[in-house]
């Protein structure tokens, strides 16, 4: 997926979920983080990131945080709404039947595909978190997140494919694992799924500042 409008800046501050303060050009700027999460370890000060600008000249702040470069990693791509834009791309010609936010049970799942007679439900997670290499799931408690993920061991005892997509949202990393410290219930939810036959894929990325590409090479998915 690609990114327009493109530009770096100089993280400085954050003072809600939802803004941030960065020095652009020189001149300290308002812009909207595209991710609610904590990403603590990310946004430090100092720290370069990348801005998209809005083309939308009506809006309260004229762009959008969607990257941060990392020590050692490199750039972090922390768009919360990438993972299933970039999902969609990257199944379109692989399925018969793509349709995303499909309902079932008590929640939207957020694709459900057809393969020939099969059907797969797929839940797709973006991971920004590292430590040492590894990838890890969620930054912070979602109940969310535990929720989708019995309603795909349900839908796996009904004869679906289920899976559980992490698209990774960082270079070098090609592994997530579930963040027990963070969010225990996560983590034994993640175990039930593998025990119930829910597959588990990962989608690695090459991050660039104006784009975020499916790496094949880190890429491990089994349909």
């Amino acid at each position: 997926m690609q990114y327009p409008n493109t530009v770096q800046a100089t993280f400085l501050e954050r003072p809600n979920r939802f803004i941030a303060k960065v020095l652009l050009n020189g001149k300290t700027e308002t812009v909207h983080v595209k991710n609610t999460g904590r990403c603590r370890e990310l946004l430090l000060p100092h720290s370069k990131v990348v801005l998209t600008k809005s083309d939308n000249p009506e809006r309260k702040t004229q762009y959008d945080l969607i990257a941060v470069e990392k020590a050692g990693l490199g750039l972090v791509n922390i768009d919360s709404q990438a993972p299933n834009a970039l999902m969609k791309e990257w199944l379109t010609g692989k399925f018969d039947v793509i349709k995303p936010e499909y309902s079932y049970g008590n929640s939207r799942i957020d694709f459900y595909l057809e393969k020939g007679a099969q059907k797969y439900l797929v839940e797709v997670k973006g991971c920004t978190l590292e430590e040492d290499g590894i990838g890890y799931f969620p930054d912070a408690p979602t109940q969310r997140g535990v929720k989708h993920i019995y309603e795909l061991i349900d839908a796996q005892k009904r004869g679906y494919i289920c899976a559980l997509a992490f698209v990774i949202q960082m270079q070098k990393v090609t592994e997530v694992r579930p963040n027990g410290r963070i969010h225990p219930e996560f983590e034994k939810a993640f175990r039930d799924a593998i025990k119930a036959g829910v597959r588990i894929w990962f989608l690695g990325c090459s991050i660039q500042e104006n784009a975020l590409i499916p790496d094949p090479n880190r890429t491990k998915v089994e349909f």
